[in-house]
């Protein structure tokens, strides 16, 4: 079973060597009980942990079961001493942080045995050495005599082979001496036990063999195995075969030792709670340097999280435009610049012009651009990485929102607000720039319109303001109603909205500069939120100001009665909600002080859509509907000349009326005939009893009558109305007039409007004008749009640096078109704040990088701690690895307590960080209006924690270096 063969061992000792054995050759039984004697100084301790795997032998062989361990490894080894040999020492090596059944327990943890199982186990073997009563004692708590037997259990637990006992009773009175012999005695009869003492008496007694040594030889030898002292083991037959050495490989993989992280961190955690002070002394020194950094990322934190929403705001009104018509001006400013240059080559004796305008003019013409957004917006709509980066995209288009406020006294427009005009403070062109401007969210100042579109994100929108009554709009007629974080609405908005009276504005402003005495009504008004969410308007599509007459359409904003109908019939708008902006929100995404949602506009989009002068204009895109005159085209300019190509005002009206007298002759018979009037010729088309059947039906009793009555209505009668079956705008005479009327006489009057219209249009059409509008500016005149074709496209950036990667995204839709379809965009945001983020993690990190010295620092010292920590526990790797654990595991034993130090100064620097964060947020808010709230991101707190760990996992890395290369029989040996 176990056999040595001329076992040497020397040690070398500064310049001369020692010889602890000197050619020691032993065959022992696989069951018997030996005891090893001899005077100090002559090798028996030696040879036990040669036998028992501690120390290794200069020279011979050790055979355990026939197999030589002159190959052995380390791992070999540690599985040997694990598997096949239990030591009981003199001093018992107990670790004195465990208990007693987590002592017996450990060394089947190296051997993988299951939880459940090594509880048994280890139970049992308390049991059997008397003990199961004593499970969850500490060894202090103990007699000497029982702390020997946990070590005999502890060595029994792993069922060894062999049982090697160093002085077992030699610190141990002579009663309980005697129990642990007899205790080994009955184990002696299923394993074979080795047992040094000085004790012959004892070893007389209760051993079955006695060998004894002198200066490191075997002198004596009681019962040899086979009555030779010094009989060599014979070496085996024949040379172990591959497949032999594979199995062999195979079994001693199998039974290869490894101690588990969590059984290390189990060692190391109970270690450190029997030095708890020094514990979380060590650990709040490592987490200091984790408590400065914490506090700087918590108000570097708290100032990106303003700076962030500070960008969200800003770029909520101030985003990325695209127009359909553009010009880059720092293009033009270029361009303009270098043309200066080129031209300034002259002398400087005289004084010369510069082409400056036109200079101007062509730049501008060269630079202006026309983007087709129809293929710019289905390459955004079809962009799936463009949600993530966006708080909206919103289309806007050239139809106008006409909103109208109806009242007793008449209607009044609110959108696009005339106020300043009336008021004399600008011209209609001037109106219309500065609403373009609104437009623009307020990117270019404020604009005069008060109604602005929402931006399409609720969750935005939330952030930025509070909804102080009603909610938020959910329909396409519902809007809100926004006032300032004082709960108030600037009178301009109260004028506009028809909530103050406009008219005693009108010309305020041209009588205060000719020197008039005016008064403004400055009395602070109050309205209930009741009061406001019962405002109602009326929304009116363009098309609906005009009105057919005489085959073209008229502008009807000049009537009144007819625009009280037109907004009448309007769609209703209802206020349901009043914003308030939110106290931190350092920007507002609705420009105006009504918001309506973008469904609104699509609805209205429609609505022109379905107009029957839209139909109109589409089906005769040559025609102007409003003069009834062809457009000039390149065609048909070519085929006149200048002199020719435009009729004059004065000839055009001559021959205009000597053709309407001619054309007209017919229709004034059929006039005749409709009012009654029997002495007008026959119209041509008519025969003479069709002229009498009808004069017939307009009764021979009133004719004279009823001719009168007809001539005078028709005079001042609207023809187009009767046209289209509409009578309010006709007077009680003339209603009168046509209820009188043959449904046949109807049918003919009808019949002469429209040939009528026909040729009064026909007459224009042909009258060799153009006119000098065109099909596209008539279009946008009348509001018209495509949903697909946008007039500009406004994308609202999360933040900066979304913004550059949408940059990108135009950028590379740039590249994949032609030169026609390139899309130039206006970005007003620039790099307005792009560089404070910068700034602001350029100052964190070299805040970070002094701060890191400290933990850098702080890390050393929890090294030095650990090292001293390894000095302490010197004897408890000296029983582990008699136990078999390995180099590694005794690695992993150091490495899991500074893991568990790292983790408790990292997880107390962020307990500490958080505490201290509401006294500096305490602190900010007084010095400071500024809403900075500092606070720690859970991802930075777990990463810090991290870094702790593993920053005084790399200072204990030497530390535990130096456990695992320690001499297991010296550790053994130290106090």
């Amino acid at each position: 079973m176990l056999s040595l063969m001329d076992i040497k061992k020397d040690y070398v000792v500064g310049d001369s060597t020692v010889s602890a054995l000197k050619g020691v050759s032993i065959d022992f039984r696989e069951n018997e009980f030996v005891s090893i004697l001899g005077p100090s100084g002559c090798g028996k301790t030696t040879l036990l942990n040669i036998i028992g795997g501690l120390d290794r032998y200069t020279s011979g062989d050790l055979n355990i079961n026939g197999k030589s361990t002159k190959d052995f490894k380390d791992c070999d080894w540690d599985s040997y001493r694990n598997h096949s040999i239990g030591f009981v020492f003199q001093s018992y090596n107990l670790i004195p942080h465990q208990t007693v059944l987590s002592n017996v327990e450990l060394a089947l943890t190296l051997s993988g045995v299951s939880k459940s199982e090594r509880r048994e186990r280890a139970v049992k073997a308390l049991e059997q050495v008397g003990l199961g009563d004593q499970l969850h004692k500490k060894p202090n708590q103990m007699s000497g005599g029982q702390m020997q037997r946990v070590a005999i259990a502890r060595a029994l637990v792993n069922e060894p082979d062999i049982l090697l006992a160093d002085e077992p009773t030699g610190a141990l009175d002579t009663e309980t001496s005697v129990q642990i012999m007899e205790l080994l005695k009955s184990i002696s009869k299923d394993k074979l036990i080795i047992m040094v003492t000085h004790n012959p008496e004892l070893a007389m007694k209760y051993s079955s063999r006695i060998i004894k040594l002198l200066d490191g030889k075997v002198i004596d030898d009681s019962d040899p195995l086979d009555k030779n002292v010094v009989e060599p083991i014979k070496k085996p037959e024949k040379e172990p075969t591959k497949a032999d050495k594979k199995a062999a490989k195979k079994e001693r993989k199998k039974l290869k030792t490894s101690m588990s992280f969590l059984t290390a961190l189990s060692l190391s955690r109970n270690n450190l709670m029997t030095k708890k002070a020094r514990t979380l002394l060590t650990s709040f020194a490592g987490s200091i340097g984790i408590i400065g950094i914490a506090l700087i990322l918590s108000i570097s934190n708290g100032v990106q999280l303003y700076i962030d929403q500070v960008q969200s705001d800003t770029l909520s009104s101030y985003p990325l435009q695209i127009t359909k018509t553009t010009a880059s001006i720092g293009e033009i400013m270029n361009t303009m610049a270098k043309n200066h240059e080129d031209s300034a080559n002259h002398d400087k004796d005289k004084v010369y012009s510069q082409n400056a305008m036109g200079e101007m003019i062509n730049t501008l013409m060269e630079e202006t651009k026309v983007n087709n957004l129809e293929k710019f917006k289905k390459y955004l709509d079809d962009n799936s990485d463009l949600k993530d980066l966006t708080s909206d995209v919103q289309y806007t288009y050239a139809t106008t929102l006409n909103v109208f406020t109806e009242s007793d006294s008449g209607v009044m427009q609110v959108n696009p607000s005339t106020l300043l005009e009336d008021m004399g403070y600008m011209s209609s062109t001037q109106m219309e720039a500065m609403s373009m401007r609104g437009s623009m969210g307020g990117m270019m100042g404020m604009g005069t319109d008060v109604w602005s579109e929402m931006i399409d994100n609720e969750e935005l929108i939330d952030k930025q303001y509070d909804v102080i009554a009603g909610r938020l709009p959910e329909k396409y007629n519902e809007v809100v109603l926004v006032v300032d974080k004082n709960n108030e609405i600037n009178d301009y908005v109260l004028y506009s909205l028809g909530l103050l009276d406009p008219s005693s504005l009108n010309g305020i402003v041209r009588r205060a500069m000719a020197g008039e005495d005016i008064s403004v009504d400055s009395e602070q008004h109050v309205y209930t939120y009741d009061e406001l969410l019962d405002l109602k308007f009326k929304v009116v599509p363009t098309p609906d100001f005009y009105k057919k007459k005489d085959g073209v359409w008229e502008d009807m904003t000049g009537d009144e009665s007819y625009m009280k109908k037109a907004v009448a019939n309007g769609t209703e708008i209802s206020v349901v909600g009043i914003l308030r902006p939110d106290e931190d929100a350092s920007s507002a995404s609705i420009s105006g002080a009504i918001g309506y949602r973008h469904d609104l506009m699509t609805y209205l989009i429609d609505e022109v859509d379905k107009s029957e002068i839209v139909k109109e204009q589409i089906a005769n895109p040559d025609i102007d509907v409003f003069t009834g005159l062809k457009f000039k085209t390149d065609e048909n300019a070519a085929d006149t000349d200048s002199s020719s190509e435009t009729v004059s005002d004065s000839t055009a009206d001559t021959e205009s009326k000597a053709d309407k007298t001619a054309d007209s002759s017919d229709t004034d018979k059929k006039a005749g005939l409709v009012a009654g009037d029997s002495s007008m010729e026959i119209p041509e088309g008519m025969t003479e009893e069709q002229y009498k059947a009808l004069m017939e039906q307009s009764g021979a009793s009133n004719t004279g009558e009823l001719a009168d009555m007809g001539m005078n209505a028709m005079g001042s009668m609207d023809m187009s109305a009767i046209q289209g079956g509409d009578m309010s705008s006709l007077t009680e005479t003339q209603k009168k007039y046509i209820a009188s009327l043959s449904d046949e006489q109807m049918e003919l009057m009808k019949q002469m409007l429209k040939e009528q219209s026909d040729t009064n249009a026909d007459q224009l059409a042909n009258s060799g004008k153009y006119s000098t509008s065109n099909y596209d500016n008539n279009m946008k005149t009348l509001g018209y749009s495509v949903v697909e074709d946008p007039d500009s496209i406004n994308i609202y950036p999360v933040d900066f640096a979304s913004k550059e990667k949408i940059i990108d995204i135009i950028d590379d839709y740039n590249d994949s078109v032609g030169e026609e379809d390139k899309i130039e965009y206006t970005d007003y945001v620039g790099l307005m704040m792009s560089s404070i983020t910068s700034i602001i993690n350029a100052i964190s990190y070299v805040l970070i990088a002094f701060v890191a010295i400290s933990l850098v620092v702080s890390s050393i010292m929890i090294g030095i701690i650990t090292y001293i920590s390894v000095l302490e526990r010197t004897k408890e790797i000296g029983i582990l690895r008699s136990i078999g654990a390995s180099k590694r595991d005794i690695s992993r034993v150091f490495n899991a307590e500074t893991v568990i130090v790292g983790f408790v100064a990292g997880a107390l620097g962020i307990i500490i960080s958080y505490l201290l964060t509401i006294p500096i947020n305490m602190i900010i808010a007084h010095l400071t209006d500024v809403p900075i709230r500092a606070s720690i991101p859970v991802s930075a707190a777990v990463i810090l924690i991290a870094i702790s760990v593993c920053l005084t996992l790399i200072a204990g890395l030497f530390p535990s270096r130096v456990a695992a290369k320690k001499d297991p029989v010296i550790a053994l040996r130290t106090e």
